[in-house]
């Protein structure tokens, strides 16, 4: 069987405890994925659309939302993850990333490339002051959703609206990410073009 493996780099140490203040600590943790694509392929066989079971010869199963929050360990009971998919891009990099991406090559509409996003920001070592740990976490975390929390075909890209919930990063775990991997996770597989993917 075929596998794809999905890394995560380690997180700098100055970041560790900024990601576990945010909630994201556990996540960090689990940097590298293997996805096994002939037990994907069997899963999408045996997957009902409508009630979004997988109907197995001994019992029907689903993914739930205390799934996700028992092996991600984040948030269930909180505020959802909503909001403007339109933004202001220059103002929202510039003030939590503190730097600006260069329209039509490493931000393209509300998405932005991980690997411009990594190779721009500033150095970051033992006299890096909060402002500049802060970012590195934050650009860390885009980096998670992308790569583990909501994996996708669009490839080393990611939206910038998950960088709004990270705009005080001792907030960011009160918000029900839990709730948004699932929503995210059944769209995902409803949709036609994944389902011809994995099979």
């Amino acid at each position: 069987m075929s596998s794809y493996c999905h890394s995560m780099p380690e997180p700098h140490p100055s970041i560790v405890h900024v990601l576990q203040d945010a909630g994201f600590g556990g996540v960090a943790k689990l940097r590298h994925l293997k996805v096994d694509h002939g037990l994907v392929t069997a899963l999408v066989e045996r997957l009902r659309l409508k009630t979004h079971t997988f109907h197995l010869p001994t019992r029907e199963c689903t993914i739930s939302l205390q799934d996700v929050s028992l092996h991600l360990g984040l948030c269930v009971n909180g505020p959802p993850i909503i909001g403007p998919t339109m933004l202001d891009s220059d103002e929202l990099c510039d003030t939590l990333l503190g730097i600006i991406p260069v329209k039509g090559k490493s931000i393209v509409g509300s998405m932005i490339e991980l690997k411009w996003l990594r190779d721009n920001l500033m150095p970051i070592d033992e006299n890096s002051n909060i402002e500049v740990i802060h970012a590195h976490a934050r650009a860390y975390i885009l980096g998670l959703i992308r790569g583990v929390l909501m994996p996708s075909k669009i490839g080393n890209k990611v939206h910038l609206m998950y960088l709004n919930y990270l705009t005080n990063l001792r907030r960011t775990r009160r918000y029900s990410w839990s709730s948004t991997c699932l929503a995210v996770l059944y769209r995902e597989m409803c949709r036609k073009p994944f389902l011809l993917i994995v099979l």
